[in-house]
């Protein structure tokens, strides 16, 4: 297994997270809830009852990516995931870029984020208040600063909070879909053939599907963000990320073939903005409405939480190798979190979130920033399924399952995340490119700057499985975390699932 980035003075907590833990936050950086309120009646209004496909075959080449970061993790266990991955896989550009992209894509949907998040705490108030964007934005901005809080203490606190957030929503989430599947259909009778492709033609194609479905299960690779911070055996690394993607997976499936069911696409798309008050209403009348409000509110705060978690960590390891300032790799002496990269973070953040409040265009930016940063998630998905290929080329063919698990599958993810970024351009409005593409290309100056200064990171640094098992088997050493002998865990970096 790969040298744990940080443990001799990087700085951050060591096992301060349990294997739990981060299952717990995978699932909450995919935001179930606040997904089914923000994608899946688009979804629906745009495919219909092909929805269950669509949210199918794009989970099938997500949980590729998964399986590339779960063993890429084996090899590297760095705060910075794919950044550091890519950069010693493929070339340190791209993994700058990968970086880049992810901070970028964080930060964006913390602004984004933030207007939902104080909503939907008013609607359980009245909807009159929710409807006000000035009152909406300074309780959202409430909930965030609390986040940033709760995240600059440290790994300690935030466990408690995110299993509350996410044990709440989940609950709500599993009560409604019992309800709602034992409710008879009034717009349509499920059938197994919507997870076929018999659904789709011109108006309901594929593609404008998959578009929208591509960027739902992002968010279960924060576990990887904190990888440091965990205490965990190679076996487990990337466990959460998998768990993520299919519990997120069954969630939505269950909510479209429900929203299809008892209220159909028709309804959906006269009433976008009403669509948890008219689905909640048809499960149980009266208060269901209020009651999927709250599992989206609860849904977004600990999804502000993950983001915010995922950017922090990615550009502290970005500042500890002085590819940006080098005050982000800062760590707070007593919480040992990056303080300079969380206060950073939630500034820009905030300021964004003020402008936008501002100018009285929220809601249009919350649209086009969710379409640009489906380029970012494509992009740094894309390079690390390439990566995890190239950095187990000469193992790949030692067994059937290492070659599916760790080579075909993630491939056929990070081709399907190539084919979602180019299929994506044309369809997105000018200022939803300027926030994808623009701020993509702005990471080339930070870039570029490093560069000439001849920082570490741009020396090569191979990722080799067979070089990282060698090293365990001199040192002899167990996991700090797991207590595995190294001989164990060199046939789980190998066939291990």
């Amino acid at each position: 297994m790969g040298k744990r980035a940080g443990s001799d003075g990087g700085g951050l907590r060591a096992g301060s997270l349990g294997t739990f833990d981060s299952v717990v936050m995978a699932v909450a950086g995919c935001g179930p809830a606040y997904t089914v309120a923000a994608t899946i009646p688009v979804l629906v209004a745009t495919v219909g009852v092909a929805s269950p496909a669509v949210l199918l075959y794009c989970a099938i080449p997500m949980i590729g990516i998964a399986l590339a970061f779960r063993h890429l993790g084996r090899l590297d266990v760095n705060a910075g995931a794919s950044y550091s991955w890519v950069a010693r896989a493929l070339h340190p550009f791209l993994g700058f870029l990968s970086g880049w992209a992810l901070v970028v894509a964080a930060t964006a949907f913390l602004v984004s984020a933030t207007l939902p998040a104080g909503s939907a705490t008013l609607a359980l108030i009245s909807p009159d208040l929710a409807a006000n964007t000035g009152l909406a934005t300074a309780v959202g901005a409430g909930w965030f600063l609390l986040m940033a809080v709760v995240v600059a203490q440290g790994a300690r606190i935030s466990p408690y909070t995110r299993r509350i957030l996410t044990g709440g929503q989940l609950v709500l989430l599993l009560a409604f879909a019992v309800a709602a599947l034992a409710k008879d259909g009034n717009a349509a009778d499920f059938s197994l053939s919507w997870f076929g492709f018999g659904h789709f033609d011109e108006s309901h194609g594929f593609v404008a599907g998959a578009l929208i479905a591509g960027v739902t299960y992002w968010g279960w690779d924060v576990s990887s963000n904190l990888n440091e911070e965990t205490r965990s055996s190679p076996r487990s690394f990337g466990l959460g990320g998998l768990i993520g993607v299919a519990l997120s997976f069954a969630v939505f499936v269950v909510f479209t073939i429900a929203t299809n069911v008892l209220i159909g696409a028709d309804a959906v798309r006269k009433n976008p903005d009403g669509f948890l008050s008219v689905l909640g209403d048809a499960v149980w009348p009266g208060w269901g409405g209020r009651l999927l409000v709250l599992a989206v509110m609860l849904s977004t705060v600990a999804t502000l939480e993950t983001s915010l978690l995922q950017a922090t960590r990615t550009l502290f390891a970005m500042g500890r190798d002085r590819t940006v300032p080098a005050v982000f790799g800062r760590i707070h002496r007593d919480w040992r979190t990056p303080s300079a990269a969380t206060a950073t973070v939630a500034a820009v953040a905030l300021l964004f979130v003020a402008l936008s409040a501002t100018a009285g265009s929220g809601a249009q930016f919350v649209r086009d920033a969710v379409s640009g940063i489906g380029l970012h998630i494509a992009f740094y998905y894309a390079l690390a399924g390439l990566s995890v290929v190239v950095a187990y080329r000469k193992v790949l063919f030692r067994s059937v399952g290492t070659f599916l698990f760790i080579g075909l599958w993630p491939l056929g993810g990070a081709l399907f995340m190539i084919w979602i970024f180019v299929m994506s351009v044309p369809e997105l409005t000018g200022s939803a490119l300027a926030i994808g593409l623009g701020a993509l290309a702005l990471g080339l100056i930070p870039m570029t700057l490093s560069r000439l200064r001849g920082v570490s990171y741009f020396r090569p640094r191979p990722l080799d499985p067979e070089q990282a098992d060698a090293a365990d088997e001199l040192t002899g050493s167990a996991s700090a975390a797991g207590g595995l002998a190294a001989s164990e865990r060199r046939d789980g970096i190998l066939t291990d699932f």
